[in-house]
């Protein structure tokens, strides 16, 4: 979300006039979630993502070579680059403002909306620079341009005074930020030294043009309080020490870089780095415009489409009929790949930037990949004839297990005793199927009639399940709604449970849109965590995402799921004639079969939330539902404390 400061326009065109004003800054104090994804550890870190990104634009535009990142003992943060420098001189929307100003105290003010001033960036939405200082309780930015240096001050988004300059610079350019995280925000949270350094190293890899120093006056035992960051190989490198002295099945990995611009005719590029290991699970790790899509996007179904083409091609001309049988799943089996994009405009899903949905991005990326990897087989048939065998076995194992399932399945309501509130699905087989856990009979009904009966099934629960952090044993394997959820599911708890013996491809929580909804939910996720956690791990637990109002003007009908939702679409009509009426679900039971499909059962139109850990850092999650869910009541009441201030309405 570098969406404040960057590239492809010559220096001298890089001054107020490319800065562009959307809306004004008031929201973010009051609504942070909004803007970084929460106030919790994960979103405090991202705020120096934010910086940083900015930073990393101006090196990719060619602007800067060098960036500095300092951890000071206040843990504060100092990002420092010899970019060209912010513009200070004044705006000519605002000219009593400088152009700095308008950057940090205005949401959707920036450089990066026409593209004169930057081709690709880490973000188009503007909000960047001016949401970490309205978040922070001090920031303090200097500009080193024209010989000269400025310097103004802020304070939780508002200006301390206009900017000044400070003295002369003849040795100097570019943009230095300091900022404190406003406690009144993040309370307790802290930034951590290993946090950083792992994001800070990872930035470096994706441009081998940039040199990142860092320094920390925090010692954890683990991290260097000083290092430099410089990798001429970018993802190949990374790769290598990725997986370190790991057998893999190619000497050197698979990697490249296409310049879009040469290919296709349009800015940007991709890079890439993958290989097989026999010794480790596989993943995938992409990038675009150096912000991490750790929930991946186009640009990585194209990576995927087009090593999934290939490998099938070379099968075929290696006359191994079995290659026709290899699937994605099969190919991230082993497979440990990295992929960077960086192309003009980019189309985010979501704030915080975590999935690309620029179509364009995927078929640049597919194509690219894909003659290169037809060449890198071609030229190392040793390598190539190892990966083929290897992902071969892998669609024979997978197929035999599929096989072994859809018997199993379809003697299970044999060896099985099914809950009898179970509505199952017809499907013999496990894949594409679907479980919505319900609460209440009546919501039930209307999922009944609002599902696929060939792949989704239904699970009603009475009332609130048992909180199992801290149960005994014994209350778990006689309490009722547990045993009713762990028969369907067909598996055993703790350390009995294995995850291919799960009857259903996806677990879908689908809870009324209010606090009971979301206490039953908190329950479920707590139990799924505790008992079931390869579950969560391999991707199968979702949560739906039922609509809390619905809005009909005339014909037209639309379903938000908040308030800020309602009040936009209430602002801007909803696109039919006469009044607005507005209708509030108070739960699924209420909503018609009809309304239920649409919004949250349906794969085309529905939106559901994967649950997932955070892989950075596993061990504060299961520290938070302890403190939430388990028994020692003051633990909750201080997070309760430090979190209160952020709760806007209460639904009572």
């Amino acid at each position: 979300m570098a969406d404040d400061l960057l590239s492809g326009a010559n220096a001298d065109t890089y001054d107020a006039t490319s800065i562009e004003v959307l809306e004004g800054l008031e929201p973010v104090r009051k609504r942070p979630g909004m803007y970084i994804g929460g106030t919790d550890e994960r979103a405090l870190h991202h705020l120096v993502a934010e910086v940083l990104d900015n930073s990393m634009d101006e090196a990719v535009a060619g602007h800067a070579n060098r960036i500095e990142v300092e951890l000071h003992a206040d843990y504060s943060v100092t990002i420092k680059d010899n970019g060209r420098g912010i513009p200070i001189d004044p705006h000519p929307k605002f000219p009593d403002k400088s152009a700095l100003e308008v950057i940090l105290c205005t949401l959707h003010a920036g450089g990066k909306f026409s593209g004169k001033a930057y081709q690709t960036s880490g973000g188009l939405h503007g909000v960047g620079a001016s949401v970490v200082n309205a978040l922070s309780d001090l920031m303090v930015v200097q500009v080193a341009r024209d010989r000269e240096l400025w310097e103004q001050r802020f304070s939780r988004g508002i200006p301390q005074g206009p900017v000044e300059k400070i003295g002369a610079a003849p040795n100097r350019r570019g943009t230095q930020v300091t900022f404190h995280a406003d406690a009144q925000i993040f309370g307790a949270h802290r930034f951590k030294p290993a946090r950083l350094f792992k994001s800070i190293r990872s930035k470096a890899y994706l441009f081998s043009g940039v040199e990142i120093r860092w320094k920390s006056a925090i010692e954890d035992g683990e991290t260097p309080t000083d290092a430099v960051f410089h990798f001429p190989g970018g993802l190949a490198d990374y790769l290598r020490e990725t997986l370190g002295t790991a057998a893999t099945y190619a000497d050197t990995p698979f990697a490249g870089t296409v310049d879009f611009n040469e290919k296709f005719g349009q800015p940007g590029k991709v890079e890439w780095a993958i290989n097989w290991t026999p010794s480790r699970d596989g993943f995938i790790q992409s990038y675009c415009n150096t912000v991490p899509t750790p929930e991946g996007g186009t640009h990585e179904a194209g990576f995927w489409a087009a090593i999934l083409k290939g490998i099938k091609a070379y099968g075929e001309l290696s006359n191994n009929k079995k290659a026709a049988s290899i699937t994605r799943d099969d190919l991230t089996t082993g497979g440990c790949a990295l992929v960077s994009c960086f192309i003009a405009e980019p189309e985010f899903v979501g704030q915080t930037k975590d999935r690309l949905a620029t179509t364009e991005a995927g078929r640049m990326t597919e194509n690219a990949v894909r003659d290169h990897f037809d060449n890198w087989l071609a030229a190392d048939t040793k390598a190539a004839g190892a990966i083929l065998d290897f992902l071969v076995l892998r669609a024979e194992e997978r197929l035999k297990r599929r096989q072994e399932k859809e018997t199993a399945r379809k003697s299970a309501t044999k060896r099985l005793r099914l809950p009898g509130k179970l509505v199952d699905c017809s499907n013999a087989n496990r894949e594409g199927t679907e479980l919505f856990i319900v609460e209440g009979d009546s919501a039930g009904g209307s999922a009944k009639m609002a599902r696929d009966r060939k792949t989704q099934a239904l699970l009603p629960l009475r009332g609130k399940i048992l909180n199992v952090l801290g149960a005994a044993s014994n209350k778990l394997t006689s309490n009722a709604e547990i045993s009713d959820l762990t028969q369907a599911l067909g598996v055993g708890l703790g350390s009995k449970f294995n995850v291919e013996d799960l009857r259903y491809d996806k677990i879908i929580i689908m809870t009324d849109a209010d606090v009971d909804g979301a206490h039953i939910a908190s329950l479920l996720m707590t139990f799924f965590f505790t008992q079931m956690r390869p579950m969560i791990d391999m991707g199968h637990l979702y949560l739906a995402c039922p609509p809390l109002f619905r809005l009909t003007q005339g014909a037209k009908r639309v379903y938000c799921l908040d308030e800020a939702e309602r009040d936009a679409w209430m602002e801007k009509g909803v696109g039919g004639k006469g009044k607005i009426d507005v209708s509030r679900f108070k739960g699924l039971g209420e909503m018609d079969a009809k309304d239920l499909k649409d919004t949250t059962m349906n794969p085309a139109t529905r939106k559901l939330i994967r649950v997932t850990v955070d892989e950075d850092m596993p061990g504060e999650t299961g520290d938070l539902v302890e403190r939430l869910m388990g028994k020692k009541p003051e633990k909750r009441f201080e997070y309760i404390q430090q979190n209160a201030r952020f709760v806007e309405e209460l639904d009572v």
